[in-house]
């Protein structure tokens, strides 16, 4: 392993927010940053829409990608239209539906806490998660399968090109999701804002063979690009960096991208 003795320079940037959602800067500011690091390609990934505070609003959708091709044509760099969309249950139901799926180019999911579950057993399913993990108290074990059972319904009914955050703030069998990321084509995030899995999981999800992207999670321009934190708990756990395909010049196979040439 070698490899993780060398730097890494991140190639894209998939996950990052505007004002539109929680974040602090607008669609042109991220963009502007996107360009000024050298990055090849950026996505922003607003909260999904069923977000009850901070998600996209259908609303304002028609304003937001107007604003997002403008932006791209101005700084001259690709800028994918994606969504952090809200896994809502343990069916695997997101909200990001086959009739957006025309306006996007890039689809991750995730899981959040303030959000229209599907259900009232959801809802207390990933609240009892949220309380838990501020608590800092392990999890029941019906707890752990139902929240894989979540995840891994996701994968396999939606085209995902990157699952976020895997348990923040919720409780699953990592390696499991890992195990069906790897299967379905979904790439599993090394977010750079918090390391959300320990250094034990990340090791055990990396040798499943899952791929990986490092993403900032950028809440505001300054951070579009970051990959310090990542990179440190790669190098610490000994992640392979050829596993990773979004450094070093490498730009990931998206599955959602596939997807809708069949559809």
């Amino acid at each position: 392993m070698g490899s993780r003795d060398r730097s890494m320079k991140l190639t894209a940037d998939y996950h990052t927010h505007t004002d539109y959602s929680e974040g602090k800067s607008t669609i042109e500011e991220n963009v502007a940053r996107a360009k000024e690091l050298g990055l090849r390609e950026i996505a922003l990934t607003e909260h999904g829409f069923s977000h009850v505070v901070f998600g996209l609003k259908r609303k304002e959708f028609g304003e937001y990608l107007k604003r997002l091709r403008a932006a791209e044509a101005a700084e001259k760099i690709p800028v994918l239209m994606g969504m952090e969309s809200n896994i809502r249950g343990v069916s695997g139901l997101c909200d990001l539906t086959e009739q957006d799926y025309e306006n996007f180019d890039i689809y991750l999911a995730g899981i959040h806490a303030v959000i229209r579950s599907e259900t009232r057993a959801d809802r207390r399913l990933i609240w009892k998660s949220w309380r838990r993990t501020m608590m800092h108290r392990a999890p029941t074990p019906s707890m752990v399968r139902e929240t894989t059972k979540m995840y891994l319904n996701a994968i396999r009914k939606n085209p995902l090109d990157i699952l976020t955050h895997l348990n923040f703030h919720c409780f699953a069998d990592a390696v499991e999701v890992a195990k069906c990321c790897r299967d379905y084509g979904t790439y599993l995030e090394i977010s750079s804002k918090k390391p959300h899995l320990t250094d034990e999981e990340l090791a055990a999800c990396a040798a499943t063979g899952v791929r990986f992207v490092v993403d900032s999670d950028a809440h505001s321009a300054d951070r579009i690009g970051d990959c310090a934190l990542a990179a440190e708990q790669i190098a610490r756990v000994g992640i392979p960096l050829g596993q990773i395909d979004n450094i070093d010049g490498r730009v990931p196979h998206f599955r959602f991208a596939e997807y809708k040439k069949r559809m």
